[in-house]
């Protein structure tokens, strides 16, 4: 089967969350195709990292952290940006074409026997089936250990089959709120699943009600709450001496000193904006102690990792070129309210003064308004679009929840429309936000030919 072939039966189950609602969450059926191909998951050790925001970066990260420290490491997340297999990379290199489309065959002649002898009542969705290839992949080439984000929650997360060495939440908001509970505290409650009997846990203190639903489940499982909390640099106004690397000569990154395990390093980053300096610590604070469990890493090995982490998509800085048509540009996968404060913040910190013309899609699942209420008040005006995905909000529908924002609003129907009438509107040294949903930003790099 070619490569194509194999995408588009992969899409052909439902993308994300906009395929079947009758197939219920549950890991038991993930196990099952597991059991059947010999329990991969089982060679080769693995961190699992749950939240709302910012477990992707702390993800991208860690795996850069503990591959600079001469472990072979394997990164599984989601959703991608350009190319499916971005979601499935050993050191830094995504799965091949060829490799992909082996695991898929494995993984779906598996499901097929399964279904044939009555042992899965349906056909695995698109991301357990993604997952069961992910482990197959890593075990078939050795990985050392595997850094796994949680596609959705965590309890019944089809990455939650693995015994995991560390586990760690990052920061929980109000998201995806249809499947994992209205408040916090429900919310929290899902992501504390991944919490194992006597396991360790990387987090840091956050809304009063995650951190009791989280303390509470550490309690219950006799584990072992390791706070990032020594490794976050000074973040009120005051602070700027001391993050006086983050300026305009280096937009888009964060410099500042950091002293990790009694050793000074330099933490520089691709990943810019106050609240990366949270994921960043939790990174930090997971390879420490992995060093208890064998995967040892030196204060020096964490300043380069983190160095050369690659993680497109989150605040990235873009210089004017004939693609971008002559504008400086932001990329940023913000989908959510608490990712929009953190963009909003993050604009403010780094362009001071500046024009903005933002480009927004989202999804229809998505707090549009609320997103709306936040970004669309600092832009001189917004394109709005709409982007090739079945979850996609329509131009009425985002239109309607802008209204109320009183920002100046360009209809455009599609994503280069949308790049060129940008560009009309925007003065010359203003700066272009791409921002609203994780697909628009992946459309935005296919049509200016960025790999992810």
């Amino acid at each position: 089967m070619s490569y194509q072939r194999t995408v588009e039966e992969l899409y052909a189950l439902g993308h994300e969350l906009a395929g079947t609602p009758s197939h219920k969450f549950d890991l038991a059926y993930v196990r099952e195709m597991l059991e059947a191909l010999g329990r991969p998951e089982r060679r080769f050790a693995s961190v699992l990292i749950a939240g709302t925001n910012g477990k992707g970066s702390t993800a991208a990260t860690l795996a850069s952290i503990l591959r600079a420290a001469g472990h072979k490491t394997g990164l599984y997340s989601s959703p991608h940006l350009v190319r499916i297999n971005e979601r499935i990379r050993v050191n830094g290199e995504e799965i091949s074409d060829v490799e992909f489309g082996a695991m898929h065959e494995r993984a779906e002649r598996t499901a097929q026997q399964l279904l044939a002898a009555g042992k899965l009542p349906w056909h695995p969705s698109f991301f357990e089936m993604l997952t069961v290839m992910a482990f197959e992949y890593f075990a078939s080439v050795g990985v050392d250990i595997a850094v796994l984000e949680v596609g959705m929650g965590g309890r019944l997360d089809a990455t939650n089959v693995v015994e995991p060495v560390i586990s760690v939440i990052t920061d929980i908001s109000l998201d995806h709120q249809k499947y994992l509970g209205d408040t916090i505290a429900e919310i929290a409650g899902e992501k504390a699943g991944i919490i194992r009997k006597h396991g360790v846990v990387v987090t840091l203190p956050q809304h009063p009600q995650a951190n009791d639903v989280i303390g509470r489940a550490i309690l219950d499982h006799d584990a072992r709450g390791v706070s990032a909390a020594k490794y976050v640099p000074p973040v009120s106004p005051g602070a700027a001496v001391y993050l006086a690397g983050r300026t305009a000569a280096a937009p888009g990154r964060s410099r500042y000193p950091l002293t990790v395990m009694g050793e000074e390093i330099e933490v520089d980053s691709p990943l810019a904006g106050r609240h990366q300096l949270r994921n960043l610590a939790l990174a930090i604070a997971t390879a420490e102690e992995l060093g208890q469990f064998g995967f040892k890493a030196t204060a020096k090995q964490i300043e380069q990792g983190i160095r050369q982490t690659h993680w497109r998509g989150r605040f990235q800085v873009l210089a004017p070129s004939e693609a971008t048509h002559g504008r400086e540009m932001v990329l940023d996968v913000a989908h959510n309210p608490a990712g929009a404060w953190a963009l909003r913040s993050a604009l403010s910190e780094t362009f001071p003064g500046r024009e903005l013309t933002i480009i927004f899609a989202a999804m229809r699942d998505k707090a549009i308004q609320e997103m709306a209420d936040v970004l669309f008040p600092i832009a001189e005006q917004v394109v709005l679009t709409q982007v090739n995905n079945p979850r996609a909000a329509t131009i009425a529908e985002l239109t309607q929840a802008a209204a109320r924002t009183g920002a100046v609003l360009y209809p455009e129907e599609n994503v280069p429309q949308a790049l060129a009438r940008a560009a009309d509107v925007s003065k010359r040294d203003g700066i272009i936000v791409v921002t609203g949903s994780i697909f628009l930003v992946g459309e935005v790099m296919n049509v200016l030919k960025i790999r992810a």
